[in-house]
């Protein structure tokens, strides 16, 4: 639509009022949502190709020329005022495959259409995707395609879920998604396999809803033996995030352990001097340190569990400290934030042959399931 292509701001408007339309009134056709996914920020260089003659678009919407298939093109900034593919030089540019091919980007292939725009100094490439073809990857980046039906199944939900509730709530001018675990993981067509196309399809349009709203779908991978509350880690009151008894015991980092000599300490928790203990203040139900006070001969300080895992780089916020005259042992649980559904409990029921509608409702209580239509 031409109307998509004239800048950001139209593209951000005409999406708002798309999804309203598909979320809230239900009376949108849902067979193609496009979402918009960054998968490259702040470069300056970038190979593109395609599997299919490629349609080059301006801002205006006009087609100013094709890409060859099958050949390697460079782009790049140009004067820090444009970008540059093969002669033409604009501060934006549409990829647009013909025939459903791909489109190539530094060695990945994606589904879609690729957005190349100049902000300030650097360049953004957003893949412009529809919603259950980037599905297809998701489902294989944050789970494994051998993993039992129902788990894939449960991971196709809530992945489409999140990335409509992301969507539907972003406020960012380009992008509404990345490729990372900030949002969701997104390999493009390498992280695809037949078992998370079966996953998408045979859940299409179903969504988790909480009084006819989306739900905030998040996950993790193991909760290291119950899950949390979401008010006691974000400080928010949603009633389909509560902490449940988790099932992923058969995870690889159910338990785990990590040591730091004294000098490691010291350097990565600086300003108390010479760090002799760290005492938890405030811990959750479940075992999750929410506070801890850092002592050291130069003073002491309050920081949080998250924060504190963050610098000692931990896989969760649910472990015991033990101090000896040379070293601090942290041994914990589980990996990630531990609110929603645990990917590893989801695992383990799948493989004793729960539903995966049973699997999203325990996880997601006071949650339904809902086809969009």
């Amino acid at each position: 639509m031409i109307i998509s292509l004239k800048n950001p701001f139209i593209i951000t408007l005409f999406r708002s009022l798309i999804v309203y339309i598909i979320l809230f009134s239900c009376s949108s056709t849902y067979a193609y949502t496009e979402l918009r996914v960054a998968i490259k920020k702040n470069v300056k260089t970038l190979h593109i190709g395609s599997s299919s003659p490629a349609n080059v678009i301006n801002s205006q919407g006009k087609q100013i020329g094709n890409l060859t298939p099958l050949n390697k093109f460079k782009i790049k900034l140009f004067n820090q005022n444009k970008i540059s593919l093969k002669h033409w030089k604009l501060d934006y540019f549409l990829i647009e495959p013909q025939k459903k091919g791909a489109v190539w980007i530094d060695g990945h292939w994606y589904r879609g259409k690729i957005l190349i725009i100049k902000e300030r100094n650097s360049i953004i490439v957003i893949n412009l995707v529809d919603l259950d073809e980037y599905l297809y990857s998701v489902v294989g980046g944050e789970s494994y395609p051998s993993w039992p039906k129902e788990a894939l199944k449960a991971q196709a939900v809530v992945a489409r879920t999140y990335a409509l509730f992301k969507t539907s709530t972003s406020n960012n001018i380009y992008y509404d998604l990345d490729t990372t675990t900030k949002t969701q993981i997104y390999r493009g067509m390498e992280a695809e396999s037949v078992a998370t196309h079966n996953a998408v399809r045979v859940t299409s349009g179903e969504v988790l809803t909480h009084d006819g709203k989306l739900i905030l779908s998040v996950f993790h991978s193991s909760s290291g033996g119950h899950t949390e509350s979401v008010k006691n880690v974000w400080n928010s009151s949603l009633p389909y995030l509560k902490g449940v008894s988790d099932y992923d015991h058969l995870s690889p980092v159910y338990s785990w352990s990590k040591t730091f000599s004294l000098l490691e300490i010291n350097q990565l928790i600086s300003g108390l001097g010479s760090i002799y203990s760290l005492v938890p203040e405030q811990v959750t139900s479940s075992g999750r340190i929410r506070t801890l006070k850092v002592l050291g001969n130069k003073g002491s300080k309050i920081i949080s569990g998250v924060e504190l895992r963050k610098i000692l780089k931990l896989k969760s916020t649910i472990f015991k400290i033990s101090v000896d005259k040379e070293s601090f042992t942290i041994k914990g649980r589980g990996f990630g934030h531990g609110i929603g559904m645990s990917q590893w409990g989801s695992f383990y029921l799948a493989k004793q042959n729960v539903p995966y509608y049973r699997i999203l409702s325990h996880y997601y209580q006071n949650s339904n399931l809902t086809l969009l239509k």
